[in-house]
Formats: C-alpha cells, structure tokens, sequence
C-alpha cells in the first residue's frame, strides 16, 4: 500500500470523525435524500472543486464534470445528469463554471494530437472557428486564451439553454436560472460572465440564442 493510498484513507476517518464530533446524527440526516438547490457544470480538473470554492455542504450541490465544461446535445451522460437534476430535484439554479488555464481549452488552441481526447474538444476548435476574428486580433497569447475560456463558459450555457429538458421546464414555468463562470486557479475568486437566463425570457428568443 503506498504512502498516498493510506493517507487518503487516513483522512477518511479523521474526516467523519470531525463530522460527528460537531453533529452525530450529521451522516444518518444525510443519508435520508437530497434536495440541492443546484446543479453545477465544470471541469473534470482537480485543482476547481465545485463544493469548496462556494462553501457549499454535502446535498447542496449536484455535480457533472467533464473536460472543459462542455454541454453537448449527444452527451448522454449530461444529459441524464441534467434531466434528473431538472425534473426530479427540481433544481432552481444551473452553473457552467469554466477555468482560466483550463487544457481542454489550451489543447484545442493547437494542432498537437494528444489521443482521444482530441474528438472531444473537436467543438471548442469549432468555437475558435467561429470568433476567430475576434480571438485573433488579441495579440497576448495568455489574454486571447483566456477569452476562449470564457467564449466556451457562454457558448454551453446557450447551448444548455436550448436543451429540450431545460426548454420544456420553462415552458412549465419551472423557476430554472441558467449562470455562465469562469474560476481564476491563481485567485481564487469566480468571475459571473453575465449570461443568464430564467423562464422568464421569452421562449422563442432562447430557442433562437447565437452570439
């Protein structure tokens, strides 16, 4: 067993221990169900986790991570995700939260193969494509990157937007609101990009969204 393998294990129960020092009954009030009141979206990255970088507790949030937050329409497991978050938690509010330096994004930027992962951020290329003028006409290599970060963030939440599980919440009038961050690795702090929609928004508007 290595050193790594134990110490996790380790912090394990000194972790439950501390949990039940403060409240004994905090895993058997846990275990009875969860009503979160968010569903978040973001990066499989390991240094952007969703609980602790807005304080949240256990059963508040619900969580789909894949590489580079991308919400796509074929993706089953988003999908099955985001329909159970909608239609059976009934979540309120949905987060695309993206991340300055991410390499999804990094590697879409380039021509290098790096395996199979190249099929996946085949929709970020896509995205360069579309705003290359826009991208392009930012000389600093670090600030263009950091805008297709941030071009990704938009895009999946209009996309997400145009899901027919979120379309037909709204058509219910299911209180949804839809939220676009990005997270700053060496800050700290999440910047709201400002794209944000609710049932509020004309329906036929949202289905027709492009930027």
């Amino acid at each position: 067993m290595t050193d790594f393998y134990k110490r996790i294990l380790d912090n394990n129960k000194k972790w439950v221990e501390d949990q039940l020092a403060i409240d004994p009954e905090y895993f058997n009030d846990l275990s009875k169900g969860q009503n979160p009141p968010l569903l978040w979206i973001g990066c499989s990255d390991s240094r952007v986790p969703a609980n602790e970088i807005i304080g949240a507790k256990p059963g508040e949030v619900f969580v789909h991570r894949n590489i580079a937050n991308l919400v796509i329409h074929t993706d089953m497991n988003l999908l099955s995700v985001l329909d159970y978050a909608v239609n059976a938690l009934k979540v309120k509010h949905i987060i695309v939260c993206g991340h300055y330096g991410c390499g999804g994004v990094k590697a879409a930027m380039g021509n290098e193969s790096i395996g199979i992962i190249d099929n996946w951020i085949r929709h970020i290329k896509d995205l360069f494509r579309i705003h290359q003028e826009e991208l392009l006409a930012i000389q600093d290599d670090e600030q263009r990157f950091n805008r297709l970060v941030e071009l990704n963030v938009i895009e999946q939440v209009y996309d997400l937007a145009k899901t027919s599980i979120v379309q037909n919440a709204w058509k219910t009038g299911q209180k949804l609101n839809l939220h676009g961050w990005v997270y700053g690795l060496n800050s700290g702090y999440v910047t709201d990009l400002n794209v944000n929609f609710s049932c509020d928004k004309d329906l036929d508007e949202v289905f027709k969204l492009d930027f």
